[in-house]
Parts: structure tokens; C-alpha cells; sequence
């Protein structure tokens, strides 16, 4: 499969060249890309559209599927969990949160991560590599399948989170390519306002992100007021501190357009960084930088062994969320998902537990 070109991870223009390149017509490129985005098809003989003769001539120099499905999880609220494996054997997760308004992927990056986030059960498996643009977006192909049927639309919009497995900015060149690709009008059409991209704060690649012109919106993971916790935490903190991630905050807050916000993440762990004191340090912490435009997206931790935290009660959470508040900041509370199934944030490791409702194939 390695020296076999993966169609779905390549663009129109690179998509053209390919089947020029092959001795046919350059609109051949327009229907597989329609294929295989648009109308979400899994194998090259799907695409009847196109002569035999050339889905042969393509099953023999290239591939449109990649990943194979393992196991997939049902948590009792409804999220599903899907176990994946790449064609060399390493382990994408990717999670389906259903909502009543727009329902939610959120997709993996890398196989594994190399940050080692210390409240990050995904940080265990270390990183095993970087997904390709093609594994990117397969993955939102097979759950959407999964979920609503080949070839159908969907119920409503469906938005996306690079808050899976990995670090995206770790894997930004592939990450931007797959989102564009992704936003085409005639394929999947998700555009970068329904999609988030999250870092635990790669500083350069904020610099870089705040340029762009088209962009997702940005989501950068603190959980810290000061450096000395932080560099617990989060060890990335120690090659780039509060100071440098909160000035990429502020150059990056100066591109936003009217209208526009971004988000910092703070998981709340039980008596570690969840105490009234720690919502007025953060407080003053963005008031410092004059960070008026961010929301601050509170995480209650979701436990896992073999980690030893746990999470902040729902008392202490409406405490710290009313502190900010009270100082000036806005602050949500994002609910718990998947739980039951290693769905929620934070719980990703390629958990195959037998006891682990499954979905029947």
C-alpha cells in the first residue's frame, strides 16, 4: 500500500496532475474528487461514474482507503468512540458527539503524542508518528458514513475539533492541507468556521496559524496561572513559557476579524489548579496581556488509570467559573462526554477493552 498514491488526500490541482500524468482526460480528476469527498464512497469500483478500464488502471497505482475501522464504542449518552488502525499499524481515534443542533468530530492529528501532558492518558502512548493528509480526513469520512449512511446527507451541520489524539501544530503542514481540502464546495464542505484547531502551544506555529487567511478557529490548552504549575502539567511550558504563549495569544488576537473570539482550555484537577486563587491569578493573567477577547473553555479532568488526578467537583467548578466571571472573563463549562468509553478529553489511548459497549457492525 506505501507506494500506491492516496487519492483522498490529495487536492484538485494535485489530483489533475495525477491523472495526466496517467494518460487520462483532466476532468477524470473532478469526478473522483467528488467521489470520493462529495458523494463519501470507500473503494474505487464505488465510483461508477468512471470506466472500468480506468478504475482498474486506478486500483493499480493507487488507494482510497487507508484506515481500518477495529472496534467502535457507544457511550450511554450517545458519543461513539472509533478504534482505527493505519495500514502500517498504528492506532487513530476519532469521537462522534451527537447534539440535538449540530453534532461534533473530533479527530486525531498524530498517532499517539509526544508531549507528555501530565493529566493525558494519551500522553502514555508517546508518539508513534504524524497522520497524513489523507488519514485526516478519512477519518471524518468513515464516521460520517458510519453515522448517517454513504452517499446521504447529513441532518444537520457537523462541526470539527483537531482535539484528538496528538498535537496538530506538530503536524501543521498536513493539518492545513486536510482542512482545505475539506472545506471544497462540490466534497465535504466543512469550512473552517465549523472547525477548531487545538495546541497545547507550539509559539511558533500560533505566529504562523494568526497569518493565515482562511484559518479554523484557535483553541490553546493553559490549565495553568504561572509557569510552576505549568511546567508540571505541561512540559512544553518549559520551551515555551506563560510569557511567549500569552504574547502569541495577543499577536493572534490582534488578526482576528469583527465578531471573532478564540479559547483558552483549562482542565480543572482536583485540588491542583482549581482553587478560587488560581481563577483570580488566571484572571489577572489575561488582563495583563489585555486578552478581552478570548473565552475561557472549562474542562472538568475526565480520570483514567492509570492517572492520578481527579476531577474538581461540580461545586468547585461553578466557583471558579463565577470568579472569572466576576472578574471580567467569560468562561463556559464544557459537559463531560463518552466518559463510559475513553471518549472524553484527555482519554484517548487506543483502549480495546472487552467490556466496552460495542456498536454492532
Amino acid at each position: 500500500m506505501s507506494d500506491k498514491i492516496h487519492l483522498i488526500g490529495l487536492n484538485k490541482d494535485e489530483l489533475a496532475k495525477f491523472v495526466l500524468k496517467i494518460g487520462e482526460p483532466k476532468y477524470r480528476a473532478s469526478q473522483i474528487f467528488k467521489g470520493l469527498h462529495e458523494r463519501r464512497l470507500r473503494q474505487i469500483e464505488e465510483i461508477t461514474d468512471l470506466p472500468k478500464s480506468f478504475r482498474e488502471k486506478l486500483n493499480e497505482t493507487s488507494t482510497t482507503s487507508t484506515l481500518e475501522v477495529e472496534s467502535r464504542y457507544v457511550s450511554e449518552d450517545g458519543t461513539r468512540r472509533f478504534l482505527m488502525k493505519t495500514h502500517d499499524g498504528y492506532p487513530v481515534e476519532t469521537v462522534f458527539i451527537p447534539t440535538e443542533k449540530r453534532d461534533t468530530i473530533c479527530f486525531s492529528s498524530q498517532s499517539g503524542c509526544p508531549l507528555k501532558c501530565d493529566f493525558c492518558l494519551t500522553a502514555k502512548l508517546g508518539l508513534l508518528r504524524n497522520l497524513t493528509v489523507g488519514e485526516i480526513i478519512e477519518q471524518i469520512v468513515i464516521v460520517l458514513n458510519d453515522v448517517y449512511g454513504e452517499a446521504n446527507e447529513t441532518p444537520h451541520g457537523t462541526n470539527l475539533v483537531a482535539m484528538g489524539a496528538g498535537e496538530p501544530f506538530l503536524n501543521f503542514e498536513n493539518l492545513i492541507k486536510a482542512i482545505e481540502i475539506m472545506s471544497e464546495e462540490d466534497g465535504l464542505f466543512i469550512v473552517p468556521n465549523r472547525i477548531t484547531v487545538s495546541t497545547a502551544g507550539i509559539v511558533p506555529k500560533i505566529y504562523e496559524f494568526a497569518k493565515l487567511e482562511k484559518r479554523p478557529h484557535l483553541a490553546i490548552s493553559l490549565s495553568a496561572p504561572n509557569d510552576e504549575l505549568r511546567d508540571k502539567l505541561m512540559p512544553i511550558n518549559k520551551k515555551w513559557d506563560i510569557e511567549e504563549l500569552l504574547q502569541a495569544a495577543k499577536e493572534f488576537q490582534n488578526s482576528l476579524r469583527k465578531g471573532e473570539r478564540f479559547t483558552f482550555e483549562y482542565v480543572l484537577l482536583g485540588g491542583i489548579n482549581d482553587s478560587v486563587e488560581h481563577a483570580l491569578d488566571l484572571a489577572k493573567l489575561l488582563k495583563k496581556y489585555n486578552l478581552t477577547r478570548v473565552k475561557i473553555n472549562l474542562i472538568p479532568h475526565n480520570s483514567a488509570e492509570p492517572l492520578e488526578y481527579k476531577p474538581t467537583s461540580w461545586d468547585q467548578v461553578e466557583k471558579f467559573k463565577k470568579t472569572l466571571e466576576e472578574n471580567g472573563v467569560s468562561a463556559y463549562v464544557r459537559t463531560p462526554r463518552g466518559r463510559d468509553i475513553f471518549a472524553a478529553c484527555g482519554q484517548l489511548a487506543a483502549k480495546s477493552e472487552p467490556n466496552l459497549v460495542q456498536i454492532a457492525n
